[in-house]
């Protein structure tokens, strides 16, 4: 049996009594690996996986193998306090893991490769922690990003089988069918398993694209990114990511309110929470895909992008205030910041800064909505509308969105 005493006193200066740890049933486990203060998912290729039944289950089980190791390791690491002794690196955590695999039949029927994998994204995790790059980590959740990592990937573990159809291997388990769309890069060494929280499982392998090649013509362009509209070019088209259907929206709403009824641990408000989660992923899928057709289009038709660089973590904070000073407005500013998020501010530029690598240019965003691009004045008052804009000093009148875009490419120095 697995002791918590191993874990626990182990570098911590405290040692604590016995306990056995029995774990619950295992194909219940679900361990996000992808800890969000580690890996970054930038320029991997995701596949849908489209596993059978007892494939699932098989993997429901490395997912709650991990979850298991890395909350442990969560365990021991907060129960450490300035002036002990240091908390348990990644060796001392293989090390452990190799003992209570020994002890324990359960633990040994997964893979190891899944568990310290596991560790290392923890011990990763930490490091950014300590160097005040992310968050520290915290406890793993069933049913909330669950995944694991599997290295060493061998040339066979990943086949094509028909058009659209590929297997990959996955250790204890075989083969997991996946779609193939597109064609899986060569020479990948690793990757990750995932699954959200509609239930859908991918793999996304460690495979970083190449660039795309600018034009060579030296076109220039300039993105307002906005709300009403999601992106406006100083070329003068404007360009909105899809929004959900009439009847999704409604689907939601509906969902919404069974969710408020349902009693808390029913399994009516599990079937629920899964609805709702599926209209959010459909949601969710068809922002990034256009953001990704956006970026990939910018990149082939110009040579140098110029982006404001807002400070989105700020502007999209909570005006609720606090007891003593409350904030004014909450329920507009809530709505307001679901509008930024949903526009995916931040992963365009993301994806442009991957896509056209050297060739975004940020600017300062400070006045670029109230000056004019024609002259150079700066009059709050010359945006009649949200989306009308008229100089009080020259008369030019433009779209306010597609004259800030052109302040924007102004500002980069390519006017």
């Amino acid at each position: 049996m697995l002791l918590r005493s191993g874990w626990r006193g182990i570098g911590c200066g405290r040692p604590a009594k016995a306990e056995v740890c029995r774990p619950p049933a295992v194909t219940h486990w679900c361990l996000p690996t992808l800890s969000g203060v580690f890996v970054s998912l930038i320029g991997m290729s995701r596949f849908r996986l489209q596993p059978t039944l007892a494939r699932e289950q098989l993997l429901l089980e490395h997912c709650g193998h991990a979850r298991f190791v890395w909350n442990l390791a969560v365990e021991q690491h907060a129960h450490w306090q300035l002036g002990r002794k240091a908390a348990p690196g990644f060796t001392e955590h293989c090390r452990q893991v190799t003992q209570a695999r020994a002890a324990n039949p359960w633990l040994a029927a997964g893979s190891v490769m899944v568990q310290q994998q596991a560790l290392k994204d923890f011990g990763h995790a930490m490091s950014n922690f300590v160097r005040r790059t992310h968050r520290r980590p915290t406890w793993r959740r069933r049913g909330q990003s669950e995944g694991f990592r599997i290295v060493s990937v061998k040339p066979g573990d990943v086949r094509r089988v028909s058009r659209k159809v590929g297997e990959l291997r996955v250790p204890k388990i075989g083969w997991v069918r996946l779609r193939w769309s597109p064609a899986v890069a060569e020479g990948v060494k690793s990757y990750r398993v995932t699954r959200d929280r509609a239930g859908r499982w991918q793999v996304a392998f460690a495979a970083v694209p190449e660039p795309i090649s600018g034009p060579g013509t030296g076109a220039t362009v300039g993105v307002d990114r906005g709300v009403v509209v999601s992106a406006a070019l100083s070329t003068g088209e404007l360009l909105s990511v899809p929004a959900p259907r009439d009847s999704e929206k409604v689907r939601l709403r509906k969902s919404q309110r069974k969710l408020a009824r349902a009693q808390r641990g029913s399994s009516r408000r599990g079937e629920v929470k899964i609805a709702i989660a599926k209209l959010k992923a459909r949601e969710t899928d068809r922002r990034k895909g256009w953001i990704g057709k956006t970026g990939t289009r910018l990149a082939r038709a110009f040579d140098m992008i110029a982006v404001e660089d807002p400070k989105i973590s700020n502007m999209t904070r909570s005006a609720k205030g606090t007891v003593n000073a409350p904030g004014q407005r909450v329920r507009q500013k809530a709505g307001l910041n679901r509008g930024m998020l949903a526009n995916g501010w931040g992963l365009l530029v993301t994806r442009l800064e991957q896509k056209a690598a050297g060739r975004v240019i940020k600017v300062d965003p400070r006045f670029t909505g109230q000056r004019c691009s024609a002259c150079g004045v700066v009059d709050r008052e010359a945006r009649e509308s949200q989306a009308a804009f008229r100089c009080r000093s020259c008369g030019f009148a433009r779209n306010a969105d597609v004259n800030a875009a052109l302040n924007i490419r102004c500002a980069a120095g390519h006017a």
